[in-house]
């Protein structure tokens, strides 16, 4: 056992996050942490990582082990390199290579430093550092972060290259335990691709969090963090989901039988009472009698908290049909989208003919030449980089009747009811200082809708908010889950025809993206879209168009 975690309980503010959560990690395994937003994921790896020290219970870890963790803000860094940035991570390397490199200058005939500097020749050797510089260039090229960008600096990167960064530096850390979290957010194919190749190679214990099923799928333990505690699942995602569906079933069982004992309970509390009344015999025999199922009752009731109940819609239409009604009651909320207007119609609503965009008169990708009709579904595949924002982007521009700076050649043809809307991977910065409430009533103002009381409660418990406490959070302290679903408050507003969803998977637990695949599937609307999630691709479907490079 590599890590033991004893957690008997972590509050945030007013909030119990955590109680009794204990799970332990073996060394040599690959381990997913699940779970619905704002459950606590991240604030567990800081607890992990030692960052969080705010909690009742223990983290205890096999001596001597050495741990890596993702970091989520790169702060003060001012210009130092990507490539730098990643060596001075690394275990013992800066100060091995500063032996290697000083030392043979000043250390002369001293013994001492010859013997120092014979053991940091032996250890580097043995922590395979020789090479590692090209070995790092080499990890970076797979994320495409070309040898420019890995001697430039860690400023000029985004968000996702950043991420991309940290999990190279993960990769060659030598750590014997692993933190790595949501590691596929912002990935194209092929990087995702290289990311799972290292995953199913790796010696080190791996912990990550993820809602990636095509990285779950190569997981050996799934725990699940759900009410407070953590539960764990033998095997990989198609196990977790067999197992998830057993227990839950069970558990409905269980809280419908705990159910009815209670129903029960209070029948008898009211019968013995009505024999209490009624009796003039003193001492009143009927008092005992009732004290005793009261504090049966209390007990019950103590104990008696509803779980989150969620299982997978294919094993989900599995059910017997007892179940399947006990489900359909009990089941966790997702979030609720319309589907559109429908329409009878398949008239066209976007034309590309000989498409190019780029930057400096230079074209990103070749000649496109596509068309998307009412109901259609295309699913744009390409590199990072290749354009496919770019495109969003141009098409957008054209609707707002403007020339896309971008354009290079060719033409983008809409029609005059087209009504676009596009899901964003960032966030827009207007909204960021914005709590909640006020982030939604801006989106529809800016679309003159009127947003009484009642329209915004709804629509923040449709998306899963608490309008009480959430619709006063600012949107910069939103979650990333949360996050996401005000981007689809704001996609669908406008009640558009045709949707632009760029990876919008990101940053969602598997419930609501499974909910936002069964809404796509019954959406009447056309549907442009942008996803290196397979599963996703493969419930949506649709035509597959890839954007090609131009050689440079």
């Amino acid at each position: 056992m590599i890590l033991s975690v004893d957690i008997q309980a972590k509050t945030i503010g007013n909030k119990a996050l955590f109680r009794d959560l204990n799970f332990s990690i073996e060394a040599n395994s690959r381990v997913a942490i699940i779970g619905r937003n704002g459950v606590g994921k991240t604030t567990l790896f800081g607890m992990l990582n030692g960052t969080d020290t705010d909690y009742s219970g223990s983290i205890q870890t096999q001596r001597g082990i050495t741990i890596a963790s993702t970091a989520q803000e790169h702060h003060g860094l001012a210009n130092e390199t990507v490539l730098h940035y990643v060596l001075r991570n690394l275990p013992e390397y800066e100060k091995l290579k500063t032996i290697i490199d000083t030392y043979p200058d000043t250390m002369g005939d001293d013994l001492r430093k010859i013997s120092i500097y014979s053991e940091a020749l032996e250890r580097f050797g043995v922590l395979d550092y020789y090479d590692i510089e090209n070995a790092v260039l080499q990890s970076l090229q797979d994320y495409q972060l070309d040898e420019t960008m890995a001697h430039g600096p860690m400023s000029q990167l985004s968000g996702g290259q950043k991420r991309f960064v940290e999990l190279v530096r993960i990769e060659h850390s030598h750590s014997d335990l692993a933190l790595i979290d949501e590691p596929t957010n912002h990935m194209d194919s092929i990087a995702k691709l290289a990311f799972i190749d290292w995953l199913k190679a790796v010696k080190q214990t791996v912990l990550i969090i993820t809602h990636d099923r095509d990285v779950l799928k190569y997981v050996d333990r799934i725990i699940e963090i759900k009410d407070g505690k953590a539960i764990t699942f033998k095997g990989n995602y198609e196990a977790y989901l067999k197992q998830n569906a057993n227990s839950t079933t069970a558990k409905m069982h269980d809280y419908e039988i705990s159910l009815k004992t209670l129903d029960n309970l209070n029948k008898q509390i009211q019968a013995v009472r009505a024999k209490k009344a009624s009796t003039s015999k003193t001492p009143n025999p009927f008092i005992p009698l009732e004290r005793r199922l009261l504090k049966e009752r209390a007990e019950l009731e103590e104990g008696l908290e509803k779980p989150s109940f969620w299982i997978d819609r294919e094993s989900a239409e599995n059910l017997q049909k007892k179940a399947s009604d006990s489900y359909g009651k009990y089941k966790a909320k997702n979030i609720r989208i319309g589907k559109g207007q429908a329409t009878a119609s398949t008239q066209e609503l976007l034309r590309l003919e000989d498409l190019q965009l780029g930057y400096d008169g230079r074209p990103l990708f070749e000649p496109l030449n596509i068309a998307i009709g009412h109901g259609e579904r295309l699913q744009l595949a390409g590199r990072n980089g290749v354009g496919k924002t770019t495109l969003v982007r141009a098409i957008q521009a054209v609707i707002e009747d403007t020339k896309p700076p971008t354009l290079i050649a060719g033409t983008i043809i809409t029609n005059s009811k087209l009504r676009l809307s596009i899901y964003d991977q960032e966030m827009s910065a207007e909204l960021l200082p914005l709590t909640l409430r006020e982030a939604i009533e801006h989106i529809y103002d800016e679309l003159r809708i009127p947003t009484p009381n009642e329209l915004l409660m709804r629509i923040m418990s449709d998306y899963l908010f608490d309008p009480y406490h959430d619709g006063g959070l600012r949107v910069e302290q939103l979650s990333g889950g949360q996050k996401a679903r005000l981007q689809i408050i704001k996609m669908l507003a406008s009640s558009p025809n045709l949707l632009v969803l760029d990876e919008p998977t990101n940053h969602l637990d598997l419930p609501s993206i499974e909910e936002l695949e069964n809404s796509l599937r019954s959406y009447h609307g056309a549907l442009l879209y942008v996803s290196h999630d397979s599963y996703f691709a493969e419930h949506i479907g649709g035509e597959q168009l890839t954007l090609k490079a131009m050689p440079r």
